[in-house]
């Protein structure tokens, strides 16, 4: 409206000053074609589209723009712990059988209920229990509970399988000496599965998983980015500890369940942008309540459908890349948008024949090849952004 509304009184005005309706009618359309707002139109999805190719050069999907304009403005990174800042690779290391079956047959019991899970926890055992050629039992009525366990019957027999708050909601007491084991396993940086038949304790099984080759180098660089760092997990609170003091992280919230994790993501949204990163299914709700949410390529579906960025070959340092690139896109992004206006701002004067008493005068031809280079200088600064990394 401010560019038809300039072209109009330049018009009326150049009239009334020549009389002449060639001349009013060059300066009317010169306005019209210089104003043109195609390299305005440009300046943004230009940088975006090649700011998202250079993601994908890197091995990042990203899934819409929002996240290249809001990634450099991050002010928190949320990342689950087993499977995200571990490899995710957990083997059995101990094992504590309180019942009556031996060793092959509690493992059948436990596995016969893995099979139907995801966790990681769960293809530990289903990876040991093949080692030992133990072949699964069926299993009736399934269920997963969110942030505890599962539960099933095997042979008309209740088994729960789970963490330390999945038998204390369900009312089985942990005798002395079982607490003590569970220490050991805790002290020893274990990662933690109760196994209960018939509101019973039956076996403990410590497993341990290894942190990830490059992880320490991503959580020093981010804090040195004075970006925050939370570690949030389903895990015990003291085994969390562990695995973040060794990584380097301080803000550890431990022993929540999915909805908890949602709504301490919403909670850490209150102090700027929050990126979450997470790779199974009880961080599907945190990954679509972040900010921006992230997966890593082998994650399961649900956390890869989503989260809007997906980490190929499962590389957390490819984190520090999409910053990296959203920073420069948005820089420009900028640049595009000042050559766009300071093309504008230089050119409408002349257009509208300010300096015409001057002799310097423009046509629409001219109008036209001048707008084309507003547009050819948009694209070029967008394509230098591919010289960034």
């Amino acid at each position: 409206p401010t560019i038809i509304t300039i072209a109009l009184l330049s018009f009326i005005v150049w009239y009334i000053i020549s009389n002449d309706i060639k001349v009013s009618l060059n300066i009317f359309l010169s306005i019209l074609v210089i104003a043109c707002p195609c390299s305005l139109g440009l300046a943004t999805p230009l940088a975006i589209v090649v700011g998202a190719g250079l993601c994908s050069k890197k091995g990042i999907l990203v899934k819409n723009s929002e996240v290249l304009e809001n990634s450099h403005k991050v002010k928190t990174i949320v990342f689950d712990k087993t499977g995200t800042l571990t490899n995710g690779t957990l083997s059995i290391s101990k094992i504590y059988n309180y019942g009556y079956l031996d060793e092959i047959e509690l493992i059948r019991l436990l596995a016969s209920l893995e099979e139907k899970s995801d966790h990681p926890l769960a293809k530990a055992v289903l990876k040991y229990a093949k080692k030992l050629n133990i072949n699964n039992l069926s299993v009736e009525d399934f269920e997963y509970i969110d942030g505890l366990g599962i539960s099933g019957r095997v042979n008309s027999e209740n088994i729960l399988v789970g963490n330390q708050k999945l038998m204390k909601v369900n009312g089985i007491n942990l005798s002395k000496r079982v607490d003590g084991d569970y220490e050991n396993l805790l002290n020893d940086g274990n990662s933690i599965i109760f196994i209960a038949k018939n509101k019973e304790i039956i076996g403990l099984l410590g497993l341990k998983d290894t942190i990830r080759e490059n992880i320490k180098e991503v959580i020093k660089t981010l804090k040195e980015m004075e970006i925050d760092v939370v570690m949030l997990t389903g895990d015990n609170e003291n085994l969390a500890k562990i695995v973040a003091k060794e990584i380097g992280i301080e803000n550890v919230i431990a022993g929540v369940s999915p909805k908890e994790k949602a709504q301490k993501i919403e909670k850490i949204r209150k102090n700027g942008i929050t990126m979450m990163c997470g790779d199974g299914i009880n961080d599907s709700i945190s990954l679509v309540n972040a900010d921006i949410g992230v997966s890593i390529s082998n994650g399961t579906d649900i956390a890869i459908d989503s989260a809007q960025v997906v980490l190929m070959n499962s590389d957390i340092s490819k984190i520090l890349d999409l910053i990296y690139i959203s920073k420069k896109t948005i820089v420009n992004i900028k640049q595009n948008l000042f050559f766009a206006f300071l093309y504008n701002i230089i050119m409408i004067p002349i257009a509208m024949g300010i300096f015409k008493f001057a002799g310097i005068t423009l046509n629409p031809m001219i109008a036209s090849f001048a707008m084309m280079l507003s547009s050819l200088t948009v694209v070029f600064n967008a394509l230098r952004l591919k010289k960034c990394i």
